[in-house]
This record gives C-alpha cells, structure tokens and sequence, in this order.
C-alpha cells in the first residue's frame, strides 16, 4: 500500500504463429483487458488469475469529456488488447499494448494516517522492450524502461509489433495517488458513463406518450362509457332495444372462452411472474440493496426473486384457468412450471454449448448449469403447484353477464380493425416509452459500459406499466364497439407485441453499433436478445391482458343487461 513500483517485468514471451494469430484476432475484435475476478472453474484451475481487481474495483481507462462547458472525468472499462497502424509502405501492422501503468487513488484518513482504495486506474502502452545482453530472469535489466527512460514518457520507444519469433515482455507501472473521493462514492465515477440529460429526455419522451393516453382513457370513461351507459339503461321499448349498436349488443359472447385457453392462463400467469420479479428487484436497486461492489449481485437477485414468485404464476394461471370453465389443472400447472423455464434453459444450454466449444472463459460451469436445475425443480416447481392448489381451491370468479350456448356472428370489421394491425399499432407507444433507456441497457449489457441509473428506470418502468394497460384497453375499447368480442388474446398481444419492436431495435443496434462478424458471437446476441424479449412479450402482455380484463368486466357490470 502506498508503495510505487516502476518499470517492473511480469514475464517473456515468443509469439509462436498460433499466439500471434489470435493475438490479431483479438485486436480486429476490439478485445479488452478487463482484469475482472475470475469465478468458478476457472479460478480454481489457474488461482494465479483469480486476483484481478482491487478492492472490489475494476481497472479502467480514463476518459475526458466536455459536458456544458466543463472537462468531467469518466472511465471506460478496462483498456485495449493492441491497436493497428499503418507502417511504412502502406501495410497495415498490429502492435500489442504489453505495458501497463496502474494509477491507485486513495483517500487518506489525517488522524490515524489509514489509507482506502477509491479507484483504480489504467494507462496502457506498446513498446518493444530491449535488455542488456542477455535475459536475467531473476533481475531484468530493460534499456526501454527504466528511471531515464520511460514508455509512457517518451514516444522514442518502438511499439511492440505482433507477429511470429517476436519477443514481448509485459511490464507494468503502480503508482499511488491521493484523492479527495470519499470511500463511501467510490463508485461514482464508474457509473457516470453518460449524460444524464438523455435520461430526463427519456423520462419526459415517456411522460408525453402517457398523457396522451391517459387524455384518450379519460374521454373514454368519462364520456364516451358514461354516455353509453346512460343510453343503454333509458331504453324502455323493444324497438329501441333492437335498434341498440355499440359494444352491450356482444355482452352474452364477451365473456366466452378464448381458443387455446390453457396456453393464454398459462402465459399470463408467467408474465405475472415475470412482471413481481422485475418490480421487486428495480425497488431492491432504487433502494441500494444492489451494489455494483457485489458483482452479479442483479443477475442473482433476479434468478431467485423468478424463482420464489412462481407462487404467483401458479396462483393467476390457475384462477384463470378456472374461469374458462376448465378443469385439467394438473397438466396446467405443470406446463406452467415447466414451458417458459424449459425454453429458457434449453436456449441458454445450447448457446454455453457454442461458447464451450469456442473455449471462451465467459461459458458457466457445469456445477452452475446443476444449480440452476436444482432451483428450477427444488424450489420453482413446487412453489407454483402451491400457488395452482390456492387458485383451484377458490370459486371461480363471477362474470357480469351470462355467455350465450350460441357464439354470436362477428361482423365484417374494417381493415385498420384486423388483429395483427391492431397488435402492431398497439406495441408502437410502450416501445416508444422505454427505447431511450434500452440503449443504454444494451450498451451496458454488450459494450464495456456500467448501467446502475435505476432511478430513471424505475420512472420509465411505471410509465412502461401504465402505457401498456392504457394503449390495451383503448384498442379493445374501439374492438368492442364494433361488436368483435374476440378480445383474450388480442389484449395480451396488443402490448406484447412491443417485443417485437425492441427485438428489430436489437438488430439496428448490432448493425450499428456492433461489430460482431463471427457466427458463434452473432449467434449469441441474437440468442440472448431473443430470450429478452419473450420475457418482455409476456411481461407487457400480462399487463395489457390484466388491465383490460378489469375494464370489461367494470362496463359490462355497469349496464342492465336483459
């Protein structure tokens, strides 16, 4: 602690053309050194390569930007693999950064003179070292690094090219630097990774598009229903009462059972499990439950919150389930304990399988793969038969009016009141509310950035919330009125289909921002993204469906019916 170190030798090292090949790979990839903990297998294997942060913290460049007139400090994590340049004669060489200058800031406690980590800092460098002579593994003597000459202070050094034969020799600087950052706000300048204008922009691009729709309910209810229902309640004779249109004449269907039933009770109950996953964990962050000290603090929290609301899954599947008049509850629970789970795992196992085959360090050992399972059938599985058992032992719930033996002829609907038009149009404004802030949550999750504003998030969450109730129960407003009573599944997949939107904005992301050319790594975006957005599907689809279940039955318990 507080010991600076200069010009210190880590090891030699003779490309041989394998070596060099990959260390050009990497340095087309833009690869970087990160020099974050190892976890699992790994770290066991080779301990020597477990110890890679400091104090918790991260290694990071360091980045100066202008922002409103003044210079603000930023960090960017870890630092380059190598670089490319042109030489002479046109011909593009590779160098490696193989020296590396570690600034550490503490902060100084003046009465007992005891020190604390508050970052850590990196400055890379590419020079071809030379040593007198010949090598001395035991005290190396470098010409190119030493008290008169230094990497980082001279540009006189040659860069470290890349090639097969070549010689590197890693070095390394520490130098200890005090600083006036409390421990307890060490992390903010991590954190700071953008300008927190965009987030407000992002907030009030929200806010607007809930307005709206909230104005559009408000006449809606207000009006619109209140009017309607005074008309449908002052009919006395049976002339008026045939000659009455709107959405009462489809009151005996309204309430009939959806095709595939059981898959919609299902799907619901998931997403309102995914949906009490989500908010619990966003209030833990908000709250400062989730440090970005504890790393994969989020992720863990998130898996076993999924886990422990599958009481909830089987509790609204099961109550659903009832209400259809259907009675197979064995084989609904266990398609909902074991469909969305399975096609989760199934897809996470064969894109480990991809990443194990690449033998990358990213891939997650097969005693995690076990663990997982041991909480999918150990605890998630019961905890739903729980939650089916509660919801199949209540009666189920009443409807306002009585549904006919008889289905009702739906009547020729206009083109713009089509289900997959009405889905698409439906998806555009929830995705519109949160396409700001998904940019910087696929920055964090793909590029080497830190996400930890969970503040905003947790505003455009609620704004995603009460935009995707609000647009479902417009739409199925307008359905209803021209006498289609075909609204289960329209209602779910009128927000969920923003999913599909933020799905094509993950693709315009890799495009343009990626720059991912191997089949594997592409395989992995698209993999993971896809699993993203069946989450997010069954989350705002819960959400429209649950929402405009409540509306229709409020206005149909609201009229006389005969």
């Amino acid at each position: 602690m507080r010991l600076d170190e200069s010009c210190k030798v880590q090891c030699r090292l003779s490309l041989t053309a394998s070596q060099a090949r990959d260390f050009k790979d990497r340095i087309d990839d833009q690869y970087r050194i990160t020099m974050c903990a190892r976890s699992g297998l790994r770290a066991r294997q080779a301990p020597d390569r477990g110890r890679r942060i400091l104090d918790n913290l991260p290694t990071a460049q360091v980045r100066l930007t202008e922002r409103r007139g003044a210079t603000v400090k930023t960090y960017e994590r870890g630092y380059p693999v190598g670089f490319k340049a042109e030489a002479e004669g046109g011909e593009e060489v590779h160098y490696l950064h193989n020296h590396a200058r570690f600034t550490i800031l503490f902060n100084r406690d003046p009465e007992t003179d005891l020190s604390r980590i508050v970052g850590f800092e990196v400055e890379p460098a590419s020079v071809k070292h030379v040593y007198k002579n010949r090598w001395d593994p035991v005290d190396p003597q470098l010409e190119t690094c030493n008290a008169e000459r230094h990497p980082l202070d001279s540009l006189a050094s040659a860069p470290q090219p890349v090639g097969e034969g070549e010689e590197v020799v890693f070095t390394y600087d520490v130098a200890f630097k005090p600083s006036d950052i409390r421990w307890a706000s060490r992390w903010d300048t991590y954190l700071q990774m953008s300008d927190d204008n965009i987030h407000w922009f992002s907030i009030v691009n929200s806010l607007m598009i809930v307005l709206f729709l909230t104005g559009m309910v408000a006449m809606i209810m207000v009006r619109t229903l209140r009017r309607d229902i005074s008309a449908y309640n002052e009919l006395e004779s049976a002339e008026e009462a045939a000659e009455e249109s709107g959405w009462k004449m489809v009151h005996g269907d309204v309430f009939r059972p959806p095709p595939r039933a059981g898959l919609l009770a299902t799907a619901v109950g998931t997403g309102v499990q995914l949906l009490a996953c989500a908010s619990v964990t966003i209030c833990f962050a908000v709250l400062g439950f989730l440090s970005p000290a504890n790393r994969g603090g989020l992720m863990t929290a998130m898996l076993l919150l999924f886990v422990l609301w599958g009481v909830a899954a089987g509790y609204v599947s099961a109550r659903l389930y009832k209400s259809f008049g259907l009675t197979k509850w064995r084989q609904m629970t266990i398609r909902t304990a074991l469909l969305f789970p399975g096609f989760c795992f199934t897809i996470f196992f064969v894109l480990n399988l991809l990443i194990w085959g690449e033998r990358s360090s990213g891939a997650v050992p097969f005693g995690t793969l076990i663990a997982l399972t041991a909480l999918w059938f150990g605890i998630s599985v019961p905890l739903v038969f729980v939650g089916s058992y509660f919801g199949f032992k209540k009666p189920p719930p009443e409807t306002p009016t009585r549904t006919n033996k008889i289905p009702r002829q739906v009547p020729p609907q206009p083109w713009y009141m089509t289900p997959a038009f009405s889905a698409l149009v439906g998806g555009i404004l929830p995705f519109g509310a949160v396409f700001i802030e998904l940019f910087f949550i696929l920055t964090s999750m793909w590029l080497h950035q830190v996400y930890y504003i969970f503040g905003v998030l947790f505003l455009v969450y609620a704004i995603l919330v009460v935009t995707c109730a609000e647009i479902t129960i417009v739409l199925t407003y307008f359905q209803l009125c021209s006498e289609d009573y075909r609204w289960w599944w329209r209602a779910f997949c009128t927000s969920g289909s923003s999913a599909l939107y933020m799905f094509l904005y993950s693709a315009f992301y890799f495009v343009t921002k990626l720059e991912i050319t191997k089949p594997v790594s592409t395989l992995m975006f698209f993999g993971y993204m896809g699993l993203v957005c069946v989450c997010f599907f069954l989350l705002t689809g819960a959400v429209g469906f649950l929402s405009t279940l409540f509306f229709v039955h409020t206005i149909y318990g609201s009229v006389k019916i005969d």
